[in-house]
């Protein structure tokens, strides 16, 4: 992929996912934390499934479901470290780096990264992606939150869905061959049904788990043809 392309996919989620963050920072103030803590734990956790899925049982309990809080939002958050462990070997020698490379590991850095078809391509899709989603994220939270309640349903405005179509649209090209098409099928099959009965981020971390059995021991590889060379 040329350089220019691999510039504009990681822009272009960058800015829909950063879209999302003012979302997240009318309903943060909206459910009792002021500018300051918002913004915070939009630098600090920069992960937004697990950012909305704390401010979700805060604003329900207060300081009473700060336990409960966190313990959702760290339940979304440990897809993260599959996504690292993907990585790591993807982006070699990162020495100082790694620090910095583990704040921006997240859906987005991961799913451009993994797009690409050589390894100069995928380092670029990371670190670009990963910062233009950090910068676009924390800036609109800010915005979001000097907004306040205006912007509390982000239905209203299409943003709760601008994150997730970027990402669809990552994902899809990669849904030609049969053991990528099942993974994802039933990662999503697990979700959708365990989301009514369980608490937020397990459907999720159950649904990542499946991922990773099915994908990680290649249950459904095409099996090689007569005569194919090993």
């Amino acid at each position: 992929m040329a350089r220019r392309q691999v510039d504009t996919m990681s822009l272009g989620v960058g800015i829909a996912t950063g879209l999302y963050g003012i979302s997240f920072g009318a309903l943060a103030v909206a459910s009792g934390l002021d500018l300051w803590q918002t913004q915070l734990l939009s630098l600090l956790m920069f992960s937004g499934g697990s950012q909305f899925a704390f401010i979700g049982v805060f604003a329900s309990g207060g300081l009473a479901s700060l336990p409960a809080a966190i313990t959702s939002a760290w339940m979304l958050g440990v897809r993260n470290g599959f996504y690292a462990l993907q990585m790591k070997p993807l982006l070699e020698h990162l020495g100082f780096k790694m620090p910095v490379a583990a704040q921006l590991t997240i859906d987005e850095s991961t799913g451009v990264a993994t797009a690409q078809a050589n390894s100069e391509d995928t380092k670029r899709g990371f670190w670009l992606t990963g910062a233009a989603v950090f910068v676009f994220w924390n800036s609109l939270t800010f915005a979001g939150a000097l907004l306040g309640s205006a912007l509390a349903d982000p239905s209203v405005y299409g943003l709760d869905a601008a994150a997730a179509a970027a990402f669809l649209a990552l994902l899809w090209p990669r849904l030609k061959q049969r053991q990528p098409l099942i993974v994802a099928a039933a990662a999503a099959f697990v979700a959708v049904v365990l989301t009514p009965v369980l608490p937020s981020g397990l459907p999720i971390l159950l649904a990542a788990v499946i991922a990773f059995v099915i994908g990680g021991l290649n249950l459904f590889k095409p099996r090689a043809q007569a005569g194919d060379r090993r």
